[in-house]
């Protein structure tokens, strides 16, 4: 018989591997795109057809996961969208034109979106803010392998074809772990044997979207996620085409960003099991306006490389522990809905925020770049401040005598 410690210890891991696999299909496309567009006779702009279209499946999917975990369970979500991604890159790897190439795409963002979503939702019920963070490492992991993949299927002259394949195979594995533990993927931890407690029921889409405090979230995750894929897609145009640094010290400042971020959120993990969560976002985000501006302020090499590393340490565990602290922000019943809601800000931020730095860059000029990260990162740590203590008042109203809904979240450490 498990006992409980052998059980949580078994979630943990399988958890770890889960975000790693999921991560791995993020990666694949920035390497295999030349070797895609040729096969398919297709300019270099028509990669952001293929995103587009990725990113309405995941923003539809992952808006609804709430409902989807509502309706299925957390398990058998994972087991059905883990399948969907695994067909989409089996489609993909067999697309025989352009056509059914973007329409996999579709499936493959409904799926991620639907996995994002559904996974987020149990790590922010079951896990501490130190495993949470651990678990988006693990995804950074995974779409740090993704590339080197593909780049090793290309370097020993295999068709991109294959690298897609491959990944394909490893979410089939992943989707026979999620189906052999099903009953291991519940948002509410098994009670004792005779235990009368009942599961908490998880409350609807309309129901969530009555709670002010859910809307309170949903522009962090929105310019949240906006801040750190802006920062990752043009930090080197910035500092090669507007600043001349050479290519090697640019791409060491671009790989050093996403680097940070994944060991930030192994160090911040560790942090979080002796720091409370107000304090590690507080630490975060104090520190994410340092950084950008050290990118804006063009001191140097050296400084902007520093700085894209600061930034990328300091954003690191805002995402993660955010997350975490869904169901005491929230309340329990309405936490799944939340989390589906967050997960489709945070990709709609992605989808729009980089544009319009894009279009503006062109017309302004690309230093406009590090304006906007030192005006975003401020504006984030001011909302967090402000989404907090609307949390807090919220968490008074119903302990002292409002009318409750769902058992009342504890205040937010």
């Amino acid at each position: 018989m498990t006992h409980p410690p052998d059980r949580h210890r078994l979630i943990v891991a399988l958890a770890f591997v889960a975000f790693v696999s999921l991560g791995l299909p993020d990666g694949l496309l920035g390497v295999a795109w030349p070797s895609v567009r040729a096969t398919f006779g297709r300019p270099v702009s028509h990669l952001g057809v293929l995103l587009a279209a990725g990113t309405c499946g995941y923003l539809v999917s992952s808006f609804l996961g709430g409902q989807f975990v509502r309706a299925i369970g957390v398990g058998p979500l994972l087991l059905a969208s883990s399948l969907t991604v695994a067909a989409a890159l089996a489609g993909i790897a067999h697309a025989p034109n352009w056509g059914a190439m973007v329409g996999c795409a579709v499936v493959g963002g409904a799926g991620g979106g639907a996995v994002d979503a559904g996974i987020n939702t149990f790590a922010a019920s079951r896990f501490s803010a130190r495993v949470v963070n651990w678990l988006h490492a693990c995804w950074g992991i995974g779409a740090t392998t993704g590339p080197v993949l593909m780049t090793a299927v290309l370097a020993r002259g295999l068709p991109w074809r294959m690298g897609y394949q491959v990944v394909g195979v490893m979410l089939v594995l992943l989707s026979l772990v999620f189906l052999f533990t099903l009953r291991l993927w519940t948002i509410t931890p098994p009670t004792e044997a005779g235990s009368s407690t009942a599961p908490a029921p998880t409350a609807s889409a309309l129901e969530a979207l009555r709670r002010g405090i859910v809307w309170a979230q949903l522009p962090l995750f929105f310019l949240y996620c906006g801040i750190e894929y802006t920062a990752g897609q043009l930090l080197y145009s910035l500092l090669t085409e507007a600043r001349g640094m050479a290519q090697a010290p640019a791409g060491m400042a671009t790989g050093g960003y996403w680097a940070s971020l994944t060991v930030g959120r192994v160090v911040f993990g560790q942090v979080a099991a002796s720091v409370s969560r107000r304090s590690v976002l507080r630490i975060g985000l104090g520190l994410a306006p340092l950084g950008a501006a050290m990118i804006w302020a063009n001191a140097g090499s050296a400084a902007s490389v520093a700085g894209a590393a600061l930034l990328g340490f300091a954003l690191a565990p805002v995402f993660p522990t955010l997350i975490s602290v869904t169901p005491q922000r929230v309340g329990a019943a309405f936490a799944p809905q939340a989390v589906g809601f967050q997960v489709a800000a945070g990709n709609a931020g992605i989808a729009l925020l980089p544009g319009v730095v894009g279009v503006m860059a062109r017309r302004l000029g690309l230093e406009v770049v590090g304006t906007f990260l030192v005006c975003a990162t401020v504006l984030l740590l001011v909302l967090q401040e402000v989404a907090m203590r609307y949390a807090d008042r919220a968490v008074v109203r119903q302990t002292s005598g409002g009318i409750r809904t769902c058992p009342h979240p504890p205040p937010i450490s």
